[in-house]
């Protein structure tokens, strides 16, 4: 198939589909694919078990098709790893059984991906599709809406996920570092895949909408449910999933990745050792290892007893003090970064950002000389977070006193971390302008969304919040002329509704009409204006 550029000679791009019981879908989800305006492409598509593809598949009989066909359902990491083990592409995309492509998704990747060489992985935005099963098993889609359509932020991926891997495109040679699919999974896999390649390379987010994935109405969940809603059903695997992902350390080294390692101090190892392990395992999304300075026989306790992963034991002899089992520790550790806390130190149950608050202000390139007390320090219960090479020289010149003094006679600038310093920054200005909106002050929200984008980009997004502030605040000209400037360059349903409703106010009844036909129309899937193909690709 040759791109609408003529090109077969760009690189080839592997998309990888694994499908289980959807015979009524994947047949679309195929097509989507082997559809695509670019050409140079490779399908291998696995049946997990379940019900039988194989006239689905085979009547496409395309040669970019590999098709493994396997009656044992093994999930879906050992799914795509199998697939990965076909793939010939330099570049690697993915698709859901029961999603769908628009023709130019892998054109508007690759070159995006040629244009900025320096980012290996490349994303852009999907629709999500509401639908409704009908008894005969087709969808109908009620409604669609960008759900995510953000910029990559490298700490926030650690702790949530802003990257679909339906969305995205990445170098094959990246796993080859980042690893394969963890096959102990049971979902939130392309959380895992996205989080272990931003340790080795920055994303690239095309704002353009370029293919959609569908879900169920609450109704019909069980009739139409994703195979991640049947699994998070035992809530206690799914932790263990999150925090399994949440604590993953892919391979060494990371050039996009700075690492931190933390000293716990404890007098002996006790329960109350154990419990600061499990708080710290449950509440810490930033990569981590513990340097743990116990004595071999309490290390010996502790490797029977705890299943909290990531931990360095350092033996110490009987009755070594904290300064001492501190400095032990300090000679193992690897990361840019150390964290020093006390095994009395207690991380409350909803707390997101315990340790990361501290760690942010110095990832931000403030001063090296600066270290961060953990919040909520106390005299008596006192945590700190620094440069490593900070730390080892204090203690190489004041080794006999206690940590804090030697820091400070050490001209360290000890602080502890202002709120406006501290993590996710963006999604607080988001919640405190959607509390205003609860409350009806639209125009104070507007405020908020345009400091957010003057702050942090994600233009397109606090674009569209913008406009629907100021429409709410019946400012129409204003609210008019910001929407419409996000539909020249990128139009999708709730953007036209929007501006359609505005037009409907402002009696430009004919626009109006017209701009709700496109909606419509994309709805229907009839029209592809939302890709802003016309408008050319990034």
């Amino acid at each position: 198939m040759r791109s609408k550029t003529g090109q077969l000679d760009g690189p080839l791009v592997t998309v990888l589909m694994s499908t289980y019981n959807r015979p009524a879908y994947v047949g679309q989800a195929l097509e989507s694919i082997l559809r695509q305006t670019y050409g140079n492409l490779q399908a291998v598509v696995v049946r997990d078990g379940g019900q039988s593809v194989r006239e689905e598949i085979h009547r496409y009989a395309d040669p970019r098709v590999v098709f493994i066909d396997r009656d044992q359902n093994r999930g879906l990491p050992y799914s795509f790893n199998e697939a990965l083990s076909h793939a010939r592409g330099e570049y690697i995309c993915y698709l859901g059984d029961d999603d769908l492509l628009y023709p130019y998704h892998v054109e508007t990747l690759v070159t995006a991906a040629q244009n900025h060489p320096e980012f290996g992985v490349i994303y852009s935005d999907l629709y999500k599709a509401h639908c409704r099963i009908e008894s005969d098993g087709r969808r109908t889609v009620l409604a669609k809406n960008v759900e995510i359509s953000r910029d990559f932020d490298r700490f926030a991926l650690l702790q949530f996920n802003h990257v679909l891997h339906v969305s995205l495109m990445h170098r094959r040679d990246l796993l080859d570092r980042a690893g394969p699919c963890n096959e102990n999974l049971i979902c939130l896999i392309d959380w895992d895949l996205t989080r272990r390649l931003s340790f080795y390379t920055d994303f690239l987010h095309v704002p353009r909408i370029t293919g959609e994935y569908y879900a169920a109405i609450p109704d019909f969940q069980q009739r139409c449910e994703r195979i991640s809603s049947r699994k998070q059903k035992s809530l206690n695997r799914y932790i263990l999933n999150h925090l399994t992902i949440q604590s993953t350390r892919p391979s060494k080294p990371w050039p996009k990745m700075k690492d931190l390692s933390l000293i716990l101090l404890a007098d002996r190892f006790s329960s109350q050792t154990e419990q600061a392990l499990r708080e710290i395992w449950s509440h810490t999304f930033y990569p981590y290892q513990i340097y743990l300075p116990l004595t071999r026989s309490e290390l010996d306790q502790l490797q029977r007893k705890t299943i909290v992963p990531n931990i360095l034991g350092v033996p110490v002899a009987e009755g070594c003090g904290k300064p001492e089992r501190m400095d032990a520790a300090l000679r193992q550790c690897q990361g840019e970064y150390v964290a020093v806390i006390p095994d009395t130190w207690r991380i409350g149950f909803d707390e997101v950002a315990w340790i990361e608050k501290s760690l942010y202000p110095l990832l931000q390139g403030d001063s090296v000389s600066t270290a961060y007390e953990l919040v909520g320090s106390k005299p008596e219960n006192w945590g700190i977070v620094l440069d490593s090479a900070v730390l080892r020289s204090a203690r190489r010149h004041y080794p006999n006193l206690p940590l804090r003094e030697s820091l400070i006679s050490a001209g360290v600038n000890i602080q502890l971390p202002q709120q406006s310093q501290w993590p996710f920054q963006l999604e607080n200005l988001i919640t405190n302008a959607e509390y205003l909106e609860r409350n009806g002050a639209w125009l104070d929200a507007e405020i908020l969304y345009k400091g957010a984008e003057q702050q942090f980009g994600n233009g397109l997004w606090m674009k569209i919040r913008r406009a629907n502030a100021l429409y709410h605040a019946g400012q129409y000209d204003a609210a008019g002329q910001w929407v419409a400037s996000i539909n020249d360059q990128r139009p999708s349903v709730s953007s036209l509704m929007l501006e359609a409703r505005i037009r409907r106010k402002q009696n430009r009844l004919s626009q109006a009409l017209e701009l709700f036909q496109k909606a419509r129309d994309i709805l229907e899937g009839s029209e592809f204006y939302h890709a802003g193909y016309a408008n050319g690709i990034v």
